[in-house]
């Protein structure tokens, strides 16, 4: 699974929605690889982000019909927006990451985990402070009964991820730390658990053959 994962990533592989993230990560990836700034720096991560608004207008990919009056919820790292009675738009700043190659590399591993609520990149978008944003859209899932953590922790026991702590898991094989996974981001519809806000990190054991 591991070399399926890194094909994944790398654009060998198809997942669903995947194609235009693979092609941006790919491209930042090429774009930066000579960079000597170091990759855990603010000067990165602004460097990159230079890079990827240039791609994005060349690609027509700016965003600017968002209709701010159908706000639903926000956390730290997103804004969600109803788009219509079938789907949600999410605007993330990556926040949570280093670099934004590390950020799509979420969707990409969430869309190839749980592809019932597969993350679809539309495009990006800026606020008033000059913020970067992308634009993903996602079925909007409906909530019928609370969900049962202890469900969650057993079904992700069962796929290889261990509890580390509160809502936070790890699996040591693949070298993946999946975070955040509370009752507001795991949604149970007819009995059935529907992961529609996942937090994945890479370690360096997932590199490793």
């Amino acid at each position: 699974m591991k070399d399926e994962l890194r094909n994944v990533l790398s654009g060998k592989s198809k997942v669903r929605f995947g194609e235009i993230i693979q092609t941006i990560s790919s491209y930042l990836r090429e774009s930066t690889q000579t960079s000597t700034t170091p990759k855990d720096s603010k000067l990165f991560k602004k460097q990159e982000t230079e890079v990827l608004e240039k791609f994005i207008t060349e690609k027509n990919l700016w965003i600017d019909d968002i209709d701010f009056s159908k706000y639903v919820s926000e956390g730290a790292e997103q804004k969600v927006y109803l788009k219509d009675d079938k789907h949600v738009i999410k605007l993330n700043d990556t926040i949570y990451y280093l670099s934004w190659v590390d950020y799509f590399h979420n969707p990409l591993l969430h869309n190839y985990f749980f592809s019932d609520t597969a993350y679809e990149l539309l495009g990006f978008t800026k606020d008033h402070n000059n913020v970067l944003y992308a634009v993903v859209q996602q079925t909007f899932v409906t909530l019928t009964t609370m969900t049962d953590l202890k469900e969650v922790k057993d079904f992700l026991t069962r796929n290889g991820f261990s509890n580390t702590r509160n809502h936070d898991y790890f699996n040591a094989e693949l070298g993946i730390i999946l975070e955040d996974l509370h009752d507001e981001n795991v949604l149970t519809n007819n009995g059935i658990p529907f992961f529609i806000d996942t937090v994945f990190y890479l370690t360096d054991e997932f590199w490793k053959d």
